[in-house]
């Protein structure tokens, strides 16, 4: 159990002014500091977090709405951690059980960790499936994609949101238009004029994540990463629904390993709406 002092502090609205110290709960816990996601997420989303009277973060989390603003019809947890001189304390449990009052009876999905999948299953979250890390240093090989893609422009981006709302099932405006400022590359796809895919690529650390990867098959999206890869000498890094078998074994062929599975799972809806067959990758895993 928690001492009496961390379960009388109270949980409060995380901003962006949290940027700082929600990186270095991030360095605290071992992982990447990763102050442009974090940027992004408290910007778009709801940060909750608990103050350490000795300093910094006790815990923090982020969680993205999707849908109209007033009634979201989705909402992602993500970036949940906990300091580790307060881990094993009953903080995150907390955290969580007052994420589920706020949301209501919207529903939510978040990619979990084989760590911390237990705690929400405890909770109520199902696993409704799974995706694969992968990273690397991209080489072309092979027969090149068929499909054409460009640049987006600021022209395309009205197509770009009546295909990802068609693609996701749900309203991401806030997030997808603040990706051209965010991504350090952000393509189309397109045919006879018609966009039929869109990706970006935007900085992690030493790395490019290429998200979200939105692709009307396994060509479109191949096509995407290649180009995006022509666009960078840092390592890929994309987390690929395991459903799209085809495109992971072609980009481990082309340099990028496995690091990692993790488990998609919701909360309050059976499976994620929309179209999987053409959602390849989310923009972040602590966001959809």
């Amino acid at each position: 159990m928690p001492t009496p002092s961390l379960t009388a502090l109270p949980i409060r609205r995380l901003t962006v002014r949290d940027l700082t110290a929600c990186a270095d709960l991030s360095e605290d816990r071992g992982w990447p500091r990763e102050e442009h996601k974090w940027g992004l997420l408290l910007s778009a989303g709801k940060g909750y977090g608990i103050d350490d009277p000795d300093g910094g973060l006790v815990t923090a989390c982020v969680v993205t709405e999707y849908g109209p603003y007033s009634e979201p019809d989705l909402g992602t947890i993500g970036m949940v951690l906990v300091a580790e001189r307060h881990a094993r304390q009953g903080i995150g449990r907390r955290l969580m059980h007052h994420i589920l009052s706020v949301m209501g009876t919207t529903p939510l999905t978040l990619h979990a960790t084989p760590y911390g999948r237990p705690l929400y299953e405890e909770l109520g979250f199902k696993v409704t499936g799974r995706a694969e890390m992968l990273l690397g240093h991209f080489t072309p090989g092979g027969p090149a994609p068929t499909t054409s893609t460009r640049a987006a422009t600021a022209e395309d981006l009205a197509a770009i949101l009546r295909l990802d709302e068609e693609v996701l099932g749900t309203d991401r405006t806030h997030l997808i238009t603040r990706l051209p400022a965010f991504a350090d590359q952000f393509r189309v796809a397109e045919e006879n004029g018609r966009i039929i895919g869109y990706a970006a690529a935007w900085p992690n650390m030493r790395t490019h994540v290429v998200g979200p990867l939105i692709a009307r098959d396994t060509d479109t999206a191949q096509a995407l990463l290649t180009s995006l890869a022509a666009g960078t000498d840092r390592p890929l890094r994309t987390d690929i629904d395991v459903r799209h078998e085809e495109l992971r074994a072609w980009a481990k062929e082309r340099g990028l390993a496995s690091v990692s599975f993790n488990s998609v799972m919701t909360y309050g809806i059976p499976e994620l709406p929309g179209d999987w067959s053409r959602r390849f990758a989310p923009l972040t895993v602590a966001a959809l």
